[in-house]
């Protein structure tokens, strides 16, 4: 498969495949629902998903690149990929993809006029002008662009945003779910699936942050006493994550005298640090998403860290 081949995952040859049986059908509904590293991973299986993967239009229809192919991904091959949807692209996701350029993208778009779902969070590729043409576009027929993803494209100021907006909001439909959207939280946020933003009800993830000025994600807050004040319409610590440090576990703001000190370095609220199983060694916790960190071995209760483990290595 040639575009197997340009992302160094060249497929099976007739012989070499793993099975000659037809697979269940339920496997070719899921294969439209497929990030592009296990898309390409199924055309490997047999030959008949491979002819799916190669022939059908319905898995090209929602183009998801994460790692680790997103390190890889240039504008040839994006174009190339984008290419097997046949002009009616849906969703472009785009997670991180430094090679991509203004140039790349405009291409996919000129090619695919009826994406709704434009996410391309950390493509440092792309510039704030880039990104303003393609949601022009993308805007300009009747059910335009249903969600937007930008956060992490370099130097994206007020006035880019303003306009952005401006694009996207000659879509009352999209202008009501922005309107109804729901509070944001910092541990939520670091859960979701990067491709189905629009599901907690909004259209574009940044906005400009109250403290700072600067066009960012801005979080909510779930302690009550900043929940009245989010009703009240008051700011309070309704900030970026760089003005208001939060818990990675809760998501509640964290002053810094409640600061809490973690194996992962990660910020924790007391209430979090003290539920938390701790380090036999050194009494730290870790915050779930770096459970990893945690060595347990047999006939031992409770675990130590990767770090004291290390310390402990040198030692002996």
């Amino acid at each position: 498969m040639e575009i197997a081949e340009s992302m160094e995952l060249a497929p099976l040859s007739d012989k070499e495949s793993i099975s000659s049986e037809s697979p269940h059908e339920a496997l070719f509904i899921v294969l439209a629902y497929l990030p592009l590293f296990e898309l390409l991973s199924m055309s490997e299986v047999c030959r008949s998903l491979r002819d799916a993967v190669e022939k059908d239009v319905l898995p090209w229809l929602n183009i998801i690149v994460e790692k680790p192919l997103n390190f890889r991904l240039s504008d040839e091959i994006l174009v190339k990929i984008a290419s097997k949807a046949n002009g009616r692209l849906r969703t472009l996701a785009l997670m991180y993809c430094a090679k991509i350029t203004d140039d790349g993208l405009q291409s996919v778009i000129h090619q695919n006029p009826l994406i709704s779902k434009l996410h391309v969070p950390g493509c440092t590729g792309l510039t704030p002008d880039g990104v303003i043409t393609a949601v022009q576009k993308l805007s300009d027929r009747k059910n335009g662009l249903e969600s937007l993803r930008i956060n992490g494209i370099g130097n994206v100021k007020k006035e880019h945003l303003e306009r952005i907006q401006y694009y996207l909001r000659t879509n009352q439909e999209l202008q009501r779910i922005q309107q109804g959207r729901q509070p944001l939280l910092y541990h939520n946020y670091r859960k979701f699936q990067a491709y189905r933003w629009e599901e907690h009800g909004r259209v574009i993830d940044v906005e400009i942050c109250p403290k700072c000025n600067e066009v960012r994600v801005v979080f909510d807050c779930p302690r009550e006493e900043c929940k009245r004040k989010r009703d009240d319409s008051m700011t309070g610590c309704r900030t970026c994550m760089f003005c208001v440090p939060r818990c990675e576990e809760c998501g509640k703001c964290v002053e810094n005298e409640d600061l809490e000190e973690t194996v992962c370095a990660d910020t924790l609220c007391s209430d979090c640090w003290l539920q938390l199983s701790k380090c036999n060694f050194c009494n730290k916790p870790c915050c779930s998403r770096h459970s990893n960190m945690q060595i347990t071995s047999t006939g031992s209760t409770g675990w130590i860290c990767s770090v004291c483990h290390d310390k402990s290595d040198d030692f002996e």
